[in-house]
C-alpha cells in the first residue's frame, strides 16, 4: 500500500507545488469565450490531453521512467522538455511545479540519488519539468508507469476543471462531472502513450497555445498561466 499511498500524496493537490496558480491558458479561454459551461469545458480539457501538453507529458513521463536510471538519457529527457512549451507562461507552469516538487520529495523522503540528480540538474542550469520529475521519482519508488501516468494525467485535469469551476464559474458538482467524464479520455491517453515512440513528440493545439500566449498581456488574471 506504501507507494499506492505515496502516489495519492504526491499528486494531491494539496501537494506544494502551487499547481492552484495555474490555468494552463484557461484563463483566457473563459475571457475569449471559448470555455463557457461544463461541456465545453470537457472538450478544452479533453483536447489538450489528448492533443496538447497531456500527449507531449505523457511521452515526458514515461521516457523519464523508464530511463531513470541512464543519466544521459534523462538529461535528453529533461532538454526536450524545455524546448516543446509554446509559452514563457507555460514554460513556468511546468518547471517552477516540478523544481517545488523535487525540493519537496527530497525533504521529505531523503533519497542520495535524488540529491546528486538536483546537482546535476543545477550544474546544467536546468529545472525538471513537473512530468519528468514524477516519471523519475515515481520509477525511485517502485512505482509502475501505467499507475504513475494515469493518476498524473488525472491530477492535470483535475487541476484546470479546479480553475474552471472558479473561472468560468461552475458549480462543484459540475466540476466533478467534468472529471468523470474525463476518466475514460485519461485511460485512453496513456494506454495510447505507452505505445507511442518517444520520438514521437508534438502538438496539435493551436488555440490552447494562442490562449496562453495572449493570456501574457490579459488586463486581469488570477492565474500564472
Amino acid at each position: 500500500m506504501t507507494p499506492l499511498l505515496r502516489l495519492m500524496t504526491w499528486l494531491s493537490p494539496a501537494f506544494p507545488v502551487g499547481a492552484f496558480s495555474y490555468s494552463h491558458g484557461l484563463e483566457r479561454a473563459v475571457e475569449a469565450g471559448l470555455v463557457t459551461d461544463r461541456a465545453s469545458l470537457i472538450e478544452w480539457v479533453a483536447a489538450i490531453i489528448d492533443h496538447g501538453a497531456g500527449r507531449i507529458d505523457a511521452a515526458l513521463l514515461l521516457e523519464a521512467h523508464r530511463g531513470h536510471d541512464d543519466p544521459e538519457r534523462l538529461d535528453h529527457v529533461v532538454e526536450q522538455a524545455d524546448c516543446l512549451r509554446g509559452s514563457a507562461e507555460l514554460a513556468l507552469e511546468s518547471a517552477a511545479q516540478g523544481t517545488a516538487f523535487l525540493n519537496t520529495i527530497a525533504a521529505v523522503w531523503p533519497d542520495p540519488w535524488l540529491d546528486a540528480w538536483k546537482t546535476r540538474l543545477k550544474h546544467t542550469k536546468r529545472q525538471p519539468a513537473h512530468m519528468v520529475a514524477v516519471g523519475v521519482v515515481a520509477a525511485r519508488a517502485g512505482i509502475a508507469e501505467t499507475e504513475t501516468l494515469s493518476a498524473a494525467l488525472h491530477g492535470f485535469a483535475a487541476n484546470l476543471i479546479s480553475a474552471a469551476v472558479r473561472l468560468v464559474p461552475l458549480g462543484q458538482t459540475d466540476g466533478q462531472k467534468a472529471l468523470a467524464a474525463l476518466e475514460a479520455v485519461v485511460v485512453g491517453a496513456t494506454a495510447a502513450a505507452r505505445i507511442r515512440p518517444f520520438a514521437d513528440l508534438g502538438s496539435a493545439t493551436a488555440m490552447v497555445d494562442w490562449c496562453s500566449l495572449t493570456h501574457e498581456t490579459q488586463y486581469t488574471r488570477l492565474f500564472r498561466s
